[in-house]
């Protein structure tokens, strides 16, 4: 049997203590950093036996070969290249940093390095969103038309980013996953009504060179929670609701007689996407890419496509929605690991 790679979780607060518990539970977890009380406290509940420091230098100095960032945002880039230079793996939490150039520089130094960098875009690896993407390659659901997809809900309102940050590189990251390209336009909307110049709604809409587009619709100031994903074909329509858990394929469509348009309608059937919690299923496949060297699915460059759209949905925002075109002036996030088209492939 393949011996279990030794991890340090960063952080153990809202999001950490899911990944302390996680690689725990996979027998990988060797030491928790954390400086709050609070955190230390969920850390030695979590996981009693297992060493806990609050000094990131020791973990840097330490024979654990890598590290699991469960940090603020705006302390990725800094902890990531100190960590990689310091020889380590890394997983570090979405986004892979607050700028495209930052993103670029972790993606090259991982590449120097040798070192395996994995982006936590968690959604990826959820089994509904697994198979769905398996639907669209096969052809099920014909040529992709649009694809939309909601986060909203009533909180939790955060003062170091806004909600396009915080919501959307979520779904971002999956569109991006089934429509397997890059769009070449991105505009976004929105507003700012609890904390001044930090949006609490946005609208981000991806324009492919194939005409099929998408949109990102995020908030935390809505009245009810909704996590849906919508993929409209030419064949057949899918939606996804991740607060049912439930995946349904609709076997419709828009028929042309005699020039005439048809609908055609039926009733959503459930398709079965089987279990397994996606972060329990993330933790595994970043073990598995420290063991074989092998990237994983959401490795740095995919992070650093998410990010190029981050950015330049942000220059949208506050251009009032102009549109901004892709790829960036300082590079295209495809080009550091096999360039990713700007055509949406799907099957007719």
């Amino acid at each position: 049997m393949e011996p279990v790679s030794r991890v340090t979780v960063v952080g153990c607060g809202y999001w950490g203590k899911n990944l302390v518990r996680n690689f725990h539970a996979l027998g990988a977890l060797e030491a928790i950093c954390e400086s709050a009380q609070a955190g230390r406290e969920t850390a030695a509940a979590l996981a009693p036996e297992i060493p806990l420091v609050d000094d990131f230098e020791a973990v840097l100095e330490s024979s654990v070969p890598a590290v699991v960032l469960a940090t603020p945002a705006v302390t990725h880039f800094e902890l990531v290249r100190q960590a990689l230079e310091a020889g380590k793996d890394v997983f570090v939490e979405k986004p892979l940093a607050l700028t495209f150039a930052e993103g670029e520089q972790l993606v090259q130094l991982a590449q120097e390095r040798e070192r395996i960098l994995m982006v936590g875009h968690v959604l990826e690896y959820h089994p509904a969103i697994v198979r769905l993407r398996e639907m669209i390659e096969s052809g099920e659901l014909g040529k992709i038309h649009y694809v939309y997809s909601n986060r909203l809900n009533l909180g939790k309102i955060r003062r170091e980013e806004n909600i396009l940050w915080s919501f959307a590189p979520h779904d971002i990251a999956v569109i991006l996953g089934l429509m397997k390209a890059m769009p070449f336009q991105v505009s976004a909307t929105g507003g700012a009504y609890v904390q001044a110049n930090i949006p609490d709604t946005t609208i981000t809409n991806l324009l492919f060179d194939n005409g099929a587009r998408a949109h990102v619709y995020v908030s935390w100031l809505h009245p009810f929670k909704e996590q849906r994903l919508v993929v409209i074909g030419s064949k057949k329509m899918a939606s996804f609701d991740d607060v049912s858990k439930q995946l349904l394929v609709y076997d419709q469509r828009v028929d042309v007689r005699d020039g005439e348009p048809i609908p055609i309608k039926a009733e959503g059937e459930p398709v079965e996407f089987g279990d397994g919690e996606p972060l329990r299923r993330e933790c595994e496949a970043f073990l598995e890419a420290v063991r074989t060297r092998q990237a994983p699915l959401t490795d740095g460059v995919s992070g650093l496509r998410v990010l190029e759209i981050l950015q330049a949905a942000q220059k949208s925002l506050t251009l009032g929605g102009e549109g901004v075109t892709l790829p960036l002036e300082r590079g295209h996030a495809g080009s550091l690991g096999g360039p990713m088209p700007t055509t949406a492939t799907a099957a007719p």
